[in-house]
């Protein structure tokens, strides 16, 4: 009996731990793995119940690691997203920096995030002159907040034929 309590015990702990991870952001619940395959389309799969199960499965299994290694059981390792936050979250972290150095079209944090945005080192100096020239556009619009530069960057890489993007880890 009291092997009963302790795994109902582990059971809740875990799950009660996902249910807090996924309150602030509910539309993607416990990520991927067995879990989320087996119960995705369990009726209210975005309820906390569901996603209980979805992450207590996951959790008993190991499957969400063997699906991130492999890229199988609904997990991808493209790492797009995670670049995208990376670079939004230093411009936001070093938005003064970056304004400035984006308006001299040089500089240490515009480098940074030339490397957060993939461009490959000897394309930097194009990068700095792309960033300058989308700097001007954004101030005059008066859009200087880091989610538009980090836009705008990305925006421009894409324009330019020039800024080769590397791959990134």
């Amino acid at each position: 009996m009291s092997k009963k309590v302790l795994l109902l015990a582990v059971a809740v702990l875990f799950g009660s731990q996902a249910g807090l991870a996924m309150a602030a952001n509910p539309d993607t619940g416990p990520g991927c793995g067995l879990g989320k395959v087996m119960w995705q389309n369990y009726p209210n799969a975005k309820t906390k119940g569901s996603q209980i199960l979805m992450a207590t499965t996951n959790g008993s299994f190991g499957s969400q690691t063997f699906g991130m290694s492999t890229g199988t059981l609904g997990c991808t390792d493209d790492g797009r997203i995670w670049a995208e936050q990376k670079a939004t979250m230093f411009a936001e972290l070093n938005a003064d920096a970056l304004a400035q150095e984006m308006a001299q079209g040089r500089g240490e944090h515009l480098a940074s995030m030339a490397t957060l945005l993939g461009v490959a080192q000897p394309q930097h100096a194009a990068f700095f002159a792309m960033a300058q020239e989308r700097y001007a556009a954004l101030s005059s619009a008066g859009e200087l907040s880091p989610a538009a530069m980090v836009q705008a960057l990305n925006e421009g890489i894409s324009a330019d034929s020039s800024l080769v993007k590397v791959a990134l880890n």
